[in-house]
């Protein structure tokens, strides 16, 4: 399997780390990766790789496009069932976190986020989308990014200062700065 196809197998596992992170529930994460790469395939012909662009390069490849596409059905989602997302569940946070305190810690904080915030931070420091690559998947501008952003990262310290003290300089290690 090569191509689309074999691209889309490939980016499967990132989609589904993301769409874990914006859900918190890894049967709603699975429904939505399912959901978004059913659409990929159906539109498939409104995808256009730039000549000379590999399939993840920037804001023209793959993965920005498949990452648009999760956020607009998670939005269409959220405005259908007015779906609350649960804080109870933990959703994985994949990075350089090896304590599983800490992981724990970054997850119960991300899950507290409001989603348009948890959505930016995710993009911009899990994805490493720049800010120009998160407002074009997200459909907002590059300025709400930045401050959506800023707040992200603002209430995430705020909610890991009652975490373990001695975690909280690695878990703002884990919040890096990509432009």
């Amino acid at each position: 399997m090569d191509g689309f196809d074999g691209q889309l197998v490939a980016l499967a596992p990132r989609l589904r780390r993301h769409a874990r992170g914006l859900t918190g529930d890894a049967a709603l994460a699975d429904d939505l990766v399912q959901d978004t790469l059913e659409r990929a395939l159906r539109y498939r012909w409104r995808f256009r790789l730039r000549p000379g662009a590999w399939w993840g390069d920037g804001a023209d490849g793959l993965l920005p496009w498949l990452l648009t596409l999760m956020h607009r059905l998670r939005l269409n989602a959220l405005r259908r069932k007015d779906l609350v997302v649960p804080t109870d569940t933990l959703p994985e946070v994949s990075g350089p976190a090896e304590d599983p305190g800490l992981r724990r810690d970054l997850s119960q904080a991300l899950a507290r986020l409001p989603e348009p915030q948890r959505a930016v931070l995710l993009l911009v420091s899990l994805e490493q989308l720049t800010y120009a690559e998160a407002a074009r998947v997200l459909d907002i501008p590059q300025g709400t990014v930045m401050s959506r952003l800023a707040r992200a990262r603002e209430q995430m310290r705020r909610l890991l200062d009652g975490a373990a003290p001695n975690r909280t300089a690695t878990a703002a290690n884990a919040l890096q700065r990509v432009k």
